[in-house]
């Protein structure tokens, strides 16, 4: 047996919702989420979530962890404020300890205090700038 995922137990959630409502007992969404919160051991669903989000986080990265890389060719230092999504395509969220400027252009910048993309498990967005340059890299600090 796998371990749930916030999308499996949502998907048992909506189809207590269709049972219940076929049984002539409708309930709302939330009132499903929230029992299905409560099967799976939580006190509620926002405390399920957020046991589910930290089971599924990238391994060797933590929401607070300070890390280092490159966003859009510039350098960066910050820390994971967000994270989620499965191995290989992890969104990260990450607050930059100092603005970095997203625009190569000398007659405009776009200053940027928070960057975040998609992951994968080496820490590389796949998606790139016109000359090939990851659009973010993401590395632990230390590591």
């Amino acid at each position: 047996m796998t371990a749930p995922t916030v999308e499996s137990v949502k998907a048992l959630a909506r189809a207590l919702r269709q049972e219940l409502q076929a049984r002539g007992t409708p309930v709302s969404h939330a009132e499903a989420l929230e029992i299905v919160a409560r099967q799976h051991g939580a006190r509620d669903w926002n405390t399920l979530h957020a046991r589910l989000g930290r089971r599924n986080a990238p391994e060797g990265l933590a929401p607070g962890d300070r890390v280092t890389g490159r966003y859009l060719g510039q350098a960066y230092r910050g820390k994971i404020v967000g994270l989620s999504g499965p191995q290989g395509f992890r969104q990260v969220q990450i607050a930059l300890d100092e603005p970095v400027d997203s625009v190569t252009f000398e007659s405009f910048s776009n200053w940027r205090h928070r960057v975040r993309g998609t992951i994968d498990e080496t820490g590389v967005s796949r998606r790139r700038t016109s000359d090939g340059t990851p659009h973010l890299t993401v590395r632990k600090e230390g590591a």
